[in-house]
């Protein structure tokens, strides 16, 4: 009797895909319920319904995991509302996503992938804090632009983290927005009232 033809290249892509969609899925069902990144790959495993081998296949480990989980949830929800558009109607996106996730983010910054999570974070709104900077300053050269959206992207990061983990319930994502944006606009006012500065390394030599 011959064995059950194996599964052609194409459905073991899809059945990988579902297996880490639902690997994903449960990550961020089970750290919202419990408020906490220590979950056993087990009940990860069983939650999704897969085996266990399966999450370190896929994964490596499990908080490689819960980082995915929340990179993943942030590329399906935030970002394609911020891709373009009002820089208000942006940062109102991202608070609104923010908030409902409060659960989830929170055990996050505060359990075992608190670095991992923040640098995974602050990668995928690098782009948001571009448009940012391009906006609120114009035209810069390259590698001030990159300086500036990379101190954004740090600074509005823990802003956001600390509205998350301390913020009172219920958390206010219009009251974030503004904040957020408030700081901003300080920033570009600041920049449109100060005169040229030459560079440092223009400056005169100073006799000892």
């Amino acid at each position: 009797m011959q064995g059950e033809p194996l599964p052609s290249g194409h459905s073991q892509d899809r059945r990988v895909q579902r297996s880490r969609a639902a690997l994903m899925a449960a990550a961020v069902r089970l750290v919202s319920e419990r408020g906490t990144t220590a979950i056993s790959v087990t009940d990860l495993a069983e939650t999704a319904n897969v085996s266990r081998q399966l999450v370190y296949l896929q994964f490596g480990d499990r908080d490689t995991l819960l980082v995915e989980a929340a990179a993943d949830l942030v590329r399906r929800e935030v970002l394609p509302q911020i891709s373009d558009g009002p820089e208000v109607s942006r940062a109102l996106a991202s608070a609104r996503h923010f908030a409902a996730h409060r659960s989830f983010y929170r055990a996050m910054l505060t359990g075992s992938c608190t670095f991992a999570i923040a640098r995974e974070l602050t990668t995928l709104f690098s782009d948001l804090q571009r448009m940012a900077v391009r906006t609120l300053f114009g035209d810069l050269d390259p590698a001030t632009a990159e300086h500036l959206a990379t101190f954004f992207v740090g600074g509005s990061g823990a802003v956001i983290n600390d509205w998350l983990i301390n913020g009172a319930e219920p958390l206010d994502p219009e009251d974030l927005a503004n904040s957020l944006l408030g700081v901003f606009s300080v920033f570009a006012g600041i920049y449109q009232r100060q005169p040229e500065v030459a560079p440092l390394s223009a400056a005169p030599h100073q006799p000892d």
